[in-house]
């Protein structure tokens, strides 16, 4: 096949482009020029200048012709206004999910398919394995590295034009391999960071976007003003760090953030039992092949990249996609991601418009 190779100048995605040509295949790798600006020096996130060299040094080590496509106007427009734009809203939102969404697996597919190219292939640790119905996406074999859920918007012909061909092996093992090829990227630690706040700090990025827009913090069982902040939009639920609280709490309990008024610049805090939700509501859910199998069907919901898979019944409702969960989650924001599995199989994902509170007696 012709395979356009993502090259981010990492240790996975130089190992699948090298795997890709080991196969046979007419490869060509491509960088994605993500930001306008260099990040911070130091930094560990991902698309800088080190990386665009990086992902050419591989290319030329495996002998394919290399290309860096601009797509920085695509990814201010889809990931980062839209980041802004949801932390505006009081929401939490996961800027690397939408950029797998509208960028990697849209932008740079659609392009790859314009082009010519029969599929492109990526370094995520995830599988696409032939089902009945057509492609399925699948968790990666090892746990611990597994983006399966990074990747739980991807619908049927975006699986039909992608190849994952590290999903059965580990990190060490990828490790090992780039090191036997004498690949320079074998050692090179992983991306940690928001791409576009390399050095961390999300709430001193968004004041600086969006202004100081300064309320309260108000303990939500009593009503008492606690502390005041310079934005609510730099709050999120399940939050306990860098709220700065003046009064103690009467009963010792830790007080977290569990709700979020940015129209009223209002952060609410109280005991971690009220962190405490057992249904979600989803918006703008996507398939990776058909929808759920029935009314309601049995399946496991996960709302974090590594977080616990949770038994759970969904059904699609006029209200959204409606996930019940056997049992509680903690902390989780609108916003966040929440992607559904049968098994290993991604079914598909939705946004967390909403959630249900346990209701304790």
């Amino acid at each position: 096949m012709k395979v356009l190779a993502a090259m981010s100048g990492g240790v996975d995605s130089s190992v699948a482009a090298a795997r890709m040509v080991d196969a046979g295949h007419d490869v060509t790798g491509v960088h994605l020029a993500l930001a306008k600006s260099s990040p911070v020096p130091g930094s560990r996130g991902c698309c800088t200048l080190d990386d665009a060299r990086d992902a050419r040094r591989v290319a030329d080590r495996l002998d394919i012709a290399f290309y860096v496509w601009d797509l920085s106007d695509e990814f201010r427009r889809e990931v980062m206004d839209d980041f802004v734009a949801e932390y505006r809203a009081g929401h939490t939102p996961n800027p690397c999910m939408r950029c797998n969404e509208r960028i990697k697996f849209l932008a740079l597919l659609e392009r790859a398919v314009a082009l010519g190219f029969d599929a492109v292939a990526t370094g995520h640790y995830a599988q696409v394995i032939a089902g009945p119905g057509g492609p399925e996406l699948h968790r990666g074999a090892d746990p611990d590295k597994d983006q399966s859920y990074v990747l739980g918007m991807l619908e049927q012909w975006q699986l039909e034009h992608t190849l994952l061909p590290l999903g059965g092996d580990s990190k060490g093992q990828v490790r090992a391999e780039a090191q036997e090829r004498g690949l320079l990227t074998a050692s090179k630690p992983d991306s940690h960071d928001i791409c576009f706040i390399p050095d961390g700090d999300t709430a001193g990025f968004l004041r600086r976007t969006l202004g100081d827009e300064p309320g309260d913090i108000v303990d939500v069982e009593t009503g008492a003003v606690l502390a005041h902040h310079a934005g609510a939009y730099g709050y999120t639920i399940g939050q306990r760090r860098g709220l700065d609280l003046t009064v103690p709490a009467v009963d010792g309990r830790p007080r977290y953030v569990v709700d979020v008024d940015v129209q009223a610049r209002t952060v609410f805090v109280g005991p971690p039992s009220l962190l405490d939700v057992d249904r979600i509501i989803g918006a703008r859910p996507t398939w990776t092949g058909s929808a759920l199998d029935a009314a309601v069907q049995a399946c496991q919901a996960q709302v974090r990249a590594h977080g616990a898979a949770l038994g759970a019944l969904a059904s699609v409702t006029d209200a959204g996609l409606v996930i019940d969960l056997d049992e509680p989650v903690r902390g989780l924001a609108s916003g966040q991601g929440v992607v559904l599995y049968d098994g290993t199989r991604v079914i598909g994902s939705a946004t967390v418009e909403s959630t249900r509170r346990v209701v304790r007696t």
